[in-house]
């Protein structure tokens, strides 16, 4: 059975950066250690659009900054994933 999940709706409820004023997401890489490497050899999953035309691509699972659990939360609604968050691997504008 698939988990509900409730998503912030409004303009009101969305996260803005007080020095660029740009909206503020959240996103999530999913990857794990190789197996039978030394731990320096990593797996990422690679997440596809269902999308057609130019729509259509890798796609990134990401959504609004709203908790400490947002970036598990879309990798779960997104790309149904399952896993521990980790630290953060940086930070992009786009």
């Amino acid at each position: 059975m698939a988990a509900v999940m409730v998503s912030r709706q409004g303009r009101e409820l969305q996260c803005y950066s007080d020095s660029t004023g740009g909206h503020i997401v959240v996103g999530y890489i999913p990857y794990r250690a190789r197996a039978g490497s030394d731990g320096g050899d990593v797996e990422v999953l690679v997440i596809s659009s269902q999308k057609k035309g130019p729509a259509r691509g890798v796609l990134i699972p990401k959504g609004e900054w709203e908790m400490e659990e947002a970036a598990r939360h879309e990798a779960a609604e997104e790309g149904s994933v399952v896993g521990k968050t980790g630290p953060a691997l940086g930070r992009w504008c786009y």
